[in-house]
């Protein structure tokens, strides 16, 4: 169903069942549980690359719309690599200054969430009010990058230049997203829609990426075939590897009462629902072999 953006106004404004926002506290405590095996990687590596207080954005996706400026039609929040843009290759990226430690040139990056009471410094710009969406861009207070392993065995080293997608920013048309939003204080509960927090809680997405990869590619012409989610208990399908697992936290504080949206496709309507990220695995082949060997021997590291 296409929703005029009129009828979306309208819809929301009645307080319908439609609408895309929830109170954290209706929201019902997630139960997942998966059991682990003796070959577990229980391990953890976390990497801080800071919350890109260099206010890194553009609206380019290099990897869904390589070499097409504002390809993306929305604008992205970048951590990681300083260089990330529509014209970036693997060669330009290994070459670029970066805002994590231990010469991780990796690249993560999602949609801004913006205030939408207020103008935002892009309202006539590609990506911004040019392709509808408007706001003040909202920083993040907080960016938590973690690496976990299998519930059920050790994991592999990812090659180097791997890109991973998650979520879909066409998700509400095509009902494939894995939005997953909550807040401070609520964060064993999880919901596809905006959640209204508790005075002083701050807004949460959580980002889980593919963890089964296909040993062969770093890409694939969906960009998403070479590296896909395992199977509810943990394990990969046949023919396919675990590699570290990765999740992106991002925090933000929302004034209270006011109204934000993530930045979308023009005809997503900015609903919850198409969050979704991008990485690309830029970490230096030790680097990346001392976190498969932290996960892999159940230690904490970073």
């Amino acid at each position: 169903m296409r929703w005029s953006p009129l009828l979306l106004v309208l819809v929301l404004a009645a307080g319908c069942a439609d609408s895309r926002t929830v109170a954290i506290g209706d929201v019902p405590v997630s139960v997942e549980s998966v059991t682990t095996t003796p070959d577990a990687s229980t391990g953890t590596f976390h990497v801080d690359c800071g919350r890109n207080e260099d206010r890194h954005l553009n609206a380019d996706n290099m990897v869904i719309a390589p070499g097409q400026p504002h390809g993306a039609h929305h604008t992205h929040e970048y951590v990681g690599n300083l260089s990330t843009n529509a014209a970036s290759t693997d060669a330009s990226l290994a070459a670029a200054a970066t805002t994590c430690p231990a010469g991780d040139r990796s690249t993560f990056y999602w949609p801004v969430l913006r205030l939408t009471d207020r103008t935002g410094h892009d309202e006539h710009r590609p990506g911004g009010g040019a392709h509808g969406n408007t706001g003040e861009v909202l920083p993040p207070a907080h960016v938590e990058i973690t690496f976990t392993g299998s519930p059920v065995s050790e994991v592999v080293p990812m090659p180097r230049f791997l890109r991973m997608i998650t979520g879909d920013p066409a998700a509400l048309t095509s009902g494939r997203g894995r939005a997953r939003w909550s807040c401070t204080g609520f964060e064993d509960r999880h919901t596809d829609r905006y959640p209204e927090c508790e005075p002083g809680g701050r807004v949460l997405r959580t980002f889980d990426f593919p963890s089964c990869w296909d040993g062969r590619t770093t890409d694939s012409p969906s960009h998403r075939a070479h590296a896909e989610f395992p199977a509810s208990n943990g394990v990969c399908r046949p023919g396919t590897f675990p590699v570290p697992k990765l999740r992106v936290r991002v925090a933000y504080d929302v004034p209270a009462g006011r109204p934000y949206a993530i930045d979308s496709f023009p005809e997503q309507h900015h609903d919850p629902r198409t969050d979704h990220a991008m990485f690309v695995n830029v970490m230096p082949v030790e680097l990346m072999d001392r976190v498969t060997t932290c996960l892999n021997t159940g230690r904490t590291c970073s």
